[in-house]
């Protein structure tokens, strides 16, 4: 992957790879606390798990149900319904949540992408974590 990422064709490529690697919340967890974490920066991402008794008794974190993508100006969280797996993207200003909209999963991944791309611009880490998850 070059250092400059071309403004929509890198998206989807970055989008497919997390959709290919990807089919739940669970499986998005694993690559952007596994895969990427080292590359997005602290608190970037939070994990919502849903803790069983038996979870709660093994010391074990339980399951995660709700992933968040925080920015500055947005929030990206997908959620685990009963029905799938839903987005949502807010737009932030000031801390405050002006617009929120729930998006296909399609959606949800290409505002990622953009959000993964930005990084990667600003960001030898970042690149080196893309270049990692695009197989390059």
């Amino acid at each position: 992957m070059t250092a400059e990422l071309g403004p929509m064709g890198d998206l989807h490529l970055i989008a497919a790879a997390l959709r290919s690697d990807s089919a739940d919340v669970e499986s998005y967890t694993r690559v952007l606390t596994r895969v990427l974490g080292d590359a997005l920066p602290p608190g970037m991402v939070t994990v919502e798990h849903k803790r069983s008794v038996a979870d709660r008794l093994a010391g074990r974190p339980g399951t995660p149900v709700s992933l968040l993508v925080s920015t500055p100006d947005e929030q990206l969280e997908l959620r685990q319904e009963r029905q799938g797996v839903t987005g949502e993207i807010r737009h932030v200003v000031h801390g405050v949540t002006i617009k929120r909209r729930t998006v296909g999963i399609d959606e949800w991944l290409v505002a990622l992408a953009g959000v993964l791309a930005g990084l990667a611009r600003s960001s030898a880490v970042a690149r080196a974590a893309l270049a990692a998850l695009l197989g390059g």
